[in-house]
């Protein structure tokens, strides 16, 4: 069993694939067609398709879009961009043909892997110069380029909820350094076979999951899409050992009727969730029901995922914490941009091996971003003696009402303490008192009796009448990211303003 190295990985992904070839085993198992991929059979088809896309006439570092759900095909595409020295360009399938076209025409991108159920979506969001690729396309083998570690690697554009979505780009160092966090936070081994089911065109899937696997040797279950009724069937069927989700899933896992098998309870070393807060209720409710402990984490795209994690039980998890700093260093920030003492709510700030190289073709954005080298998330929190970290909100998403600052996840976490509440989020409307005021959506469980009146008193007696809504409103599922995180600033735009319609 090989153990993790404490010091970033060297090189480029090039060479970490040429590596996990040499040594042979399983890279891939999916468990929806049995099929599986090992790293050398990997290897030698990513190459082989990483030298016809230099015969089509492909610059290192030029942009290749991948437009392709989970699956083998996407991850030979993938691997075929950065074995090949050229920006593979994750496309998001759930953006919408306006960010998919914005997404295309913004990398420059001439090319595009397609996979056959996407091509309708690629030939209506294609800009004209874009020749859409299977991969099977006839070019010349031609000689790889020479990469270095600091040569672009990933493109990948964020969600983009507050204006157009920028593009971030990884270099082969940053982006090998994303899945070592993990594997560092986790210590993961080549004994090791994660789960995913988050899409590989989200910066999770991409880089904890199939990036991990690359650093840490280890092999990895890929399933297109998460499904409640099948998640813990094929995870045994798989023999992983731990797996990566986000607090949808967790709270969609935790409402469902299938449970874990004991065989893959004894086997599991742990969940990781990530990508938004994990309710404190949720989290403590499925390692009761299911005795699987889960990992809070904090990551963005910027920094290739993960910056922030629980350690591993027996240690000291603390719960409400995304943990502490792994592979990178985190510092609270002032308004004035200056470190703050223990326990000082300020602006999360990291630097590290797996901060981004820039944005593309956006150099204020990017100039805007960072502070020296510090990386400015956006996200507000404080970190206590012991190095953990508490998010208490986003700068963007915070609620102000009347000149007081009000962190939207305080609300949610009281709507989570009811077993019926499946999904909750709380966010601003505009208002003419206050300039904001306080509404929630909340998703239930089939059969559930709750009413608006319940919730709104639940929250008035936890956090009194200033904090709490005035409006919860009742969706069938509340509006969600790729990766399954709550689309809080859609809410607003999405749902009637009551007080506009009366006026």
């Amino acid at each position: 069993m090989t153990q993790i190295s404490r010091t970033p990985p060297q090189g480029t992904v090039r060479d970490w694939l040429d590596a996990r070839a040499d040594g042979g085993g399983v890279a891939f198992v999916f468990p929806e067609t049995g099929d599986e991929l090992s790293w050398d059979r990997l290897r030698d088809s990513a190459a082989n398709l990483a030298a016809r896309l230099t015969g089509a006439g492909i610059a290192k570092g030029e942009s290749v879009a991948i437009v392709h759900p989970n699956g083998m095909d996407g991850i030979l595409a993938l691997y075929a961009c950065l074995y090949g020295g050229f920006r593979a360009t994750m496309i998001n399938l759930a953006a919408g043909q306006d960010a998919i076209r914005f997404a295309l025409d913004h990398s420059q991108a001439r090319f595009a892997f397609v996979h056959p159920d996407q091509m309708e979506l690629a030939q209506s969001a294609a800009p004209d110069r874009l020749t859409l690729l299977s991969l099977t396309f006839d070019a010349p083998d031609l000689p790889l380029h020479d990469i270095g570690p600091n040569d672009h690697a990933l493109l990948m554009y964020t969600s983009g909820t507050t204006g157009r979505p920028k593009g971030v780009v990884h270099n082969h160092a940053s982006l090998l350094a994303g899945g070592w966090t993990t594997a560092t936070a986790h210590a993961l081994t080549d004994a090791d076979r994660g789960f995913c089911v988050l899409p590989i065109y989200h910066i999770n899937g991409l880089c904890v999951t199939v990036m991990g696997a690359l650093v840490s040797g280890g092999s990895l279950a890929l399933v297109s899409r998460f499904s409640a009724r099948r998640f813990w069937a094929d995870a045994a069927d798989a023999d992983v050992t731990w797996f990566s989700v986000v607090p949808t899933i967790i709270s969609h896992l935790l409402h469902g009727a299938a449970n874990p098998t004991d065989a893959l309870k004894s086997r599991l070393r742990f969940g990781r969730s990530a990508s938004s807060a994990l309710a404190v209720e949720t989290q403590t409710a499925f390692e009761d029901r299911f005795g699987v402990p889960i990992i809070e984490t904090m990551g963005l795209t910027e920094t290739a995922a993960q910056i922030l994690s629980n350690p591993l039980p027996p240690a000291v998890r603390k719960i409400g914490s995304p943990g502490i700093a792994f592979g990178n260093e985190v510092a609270i920030l002032s308004p004035e941009l200056s470190p703050l003492p223990a326990n000082t709510q300020g602006e999360i700030a990291v630097r590290g091996p797996n901060v981004m190289q820039e944005y593309l073709a956006n150099p204020t954005a990017t100039e805007d971003t960072f502070h020296g080298d510090w990386l400015r998330t956006g996200d507000l929190g404080f970190m206590d003696p012991d190095g953990f970290v508490f998010v208490t909100g986003r700068l963007k998403e915070l609620i102000i009402k009347g000149g007081e600052n009000i962190a939207p996840r305080e609300i949610d976490e009281v709507l989570y303490s009811t077993p019926d509440v499946v999904e909750a989020a709380a966010f601003a409307r505009p208002c003419a008192t206050y300039g904001e005021r306080v509404e929630a959506a909340v998703a239930v469980r089939p059969g559930s009796t709750l009413s608006e009146a319940e919730l709104v008193a639940l929250c008035q007696d936890r956090l009194g009448r200033f904090k709490s809504p005035e409006r919860v409103h009742f969706l069938t599922e509340l509006p969600k990211g790729p990766s399954g995180k709550i689309q809080r600033l859609k809410l607003a735009d999405l749902l009637p303003d009551v007080t506009q319609q009366s006026a």
